[in-house]
């Protein structure tokens, strides 16, 4: 390597260097850059020639410390190996952009303790808001957090906890969505594949259970989880009790029933029939009937409540409930004889 490579190598143009080459103090060369009106246009355009001749980058962080503003957000994830929550996080980024902010994205593994760590680093980090993707923090760690920088929660709705957002799919109704589909196809005995203890399976089964009252059938929970395990194992239990329909608990447990059911000679829809939930994009290729959800619309949405919540930290919390559709598929079809 010659000598002009390595020191190119070890230094960058400096905010100096471009006022040097432009023959401006160093002053308004950062007028200039951060556009200022303030700057002459014929100046203005001398110093983008010179920053961009020897390839100057603005230090952010040191304009972050002089302004006050980082112009970024911290997005915790629950599981990266989840494509939901991907999903997700392309809207919340998309929507960032727009808003010209930067995204620090982490993920705790759905454990609170490494959560917390990871939410603070990003506050070390000096973010200027949150969205978090799911989490398993308690109502006490979030009413801190949210006391601290403005916060938005994407997956369920949070109450009662003062300058925390939030926004949610409606899972009470995309349950009884799922169950309404089955009972036209003549189906009695439906299944719910639960998935697990947390608050969105809890809305998921109490939906699906209100759906079955109110068709006049005997519900069936069996245990299940978000994961294609718990789908695998739930579709077994399932089908050892009689369910001819299985309204799984979401997408990625709904892909683990399908194998379920295939490992046990059984056809779908012509025996038993499966009905996830989510609207994951990859489902267009299995040909799985799914309850699907604005995935990209809930990031969006999130990311612009927060950029509101940052202009104006004291206003009221803000709840945005999304409706779920409905769409059918391959694996759902008239009850078996």
């Amino acid at each position: 390597m010659s000598s002009s490579v390595a020191e190119g190598a070890k230094r960058r143009p400096t905010l100096h260097d471009v006022a040097a080459r432009a023959g401006v103090s160093k002053s308004l060369a950062s007028l200039a850059l951060q556009g200022s009106p303030k700057v002459a246009p014929a100046s203005r355009e001398a110093i983008l020639a010179a920053a961009n001749e020897l390839g100057y980058r603005p230090n952010r962080t040191a304009s972050s410390l002089v302004r006050q503003r980082t112009h970024t957000i911290g997005v915790h994830i629950l599981d990266l190996h989840n494509p939901v929550f991907a999903e997700i996080l392309d809207g919340v980024q998309e929507a960032a952009r727009g808003h010209d902010y930067s995204t620090l994205l982490v993920t705790g593994n759905a454990d609170p303790v490494t959560e917390r760590t990871e939410i603070t680093r990003l506050l070390e980090s000096r973010v200027e808001g949150l969205v978090l993707i799911a989490h398993r923090l308690s109502d006490e760690d979030l009413a801190a957090i949210a006391r601290e920088v403005p916060t938005v929660v994407v997956t369920w709705r949070t109450d009662g906890i003062a300058g925390l957002d939030s926004v949610a799919g409606d899972d009470l109704a995309g349950a009884r969505l799922a169950v309404d589909h089955l009972a036209a196809l003549g189906h009695a005995r439906i299944a719910h594949i639960s998935g697990g203890d947390n608050r969105i399976a809890r809305e998921r089964r109490s939906g699906y259970e209100r759906a079955m009252a109110d068709h006049g059938l005997d519900p069936l929970v069996v245990d299940g989880a978000f994961t294609e395990r718990g789908g695998y194992a739930g579709a077994e239990a399932a089908v050892d009790a009689g369910a001819t329909a299985l309204v799984v608990a979401n997408d990625l447990a709904a892909i683990g029933a399908l194998a379920a059911l295939r490992a046990r000679g059984l056809r779908v829809p012509d025996d038993v029939s499966v009905v996830g939930y989510d609207g994951m994009r990859l489902l267009d290729s299995l040909d799985l009937t799914t309850v699907a959800q604005p995935l990209a619309e809930m990031g969006r949405v999130a990311a612009d409540l927060l950029m509101e919540r940052i202009e104006a930290p004291d206003r009221p919390s803000t709840h945005r409930l999304v409706e779920t559709r409905l769409v059918p598929r391959g694996s759902s079809g008239p009850a078996p004889d």
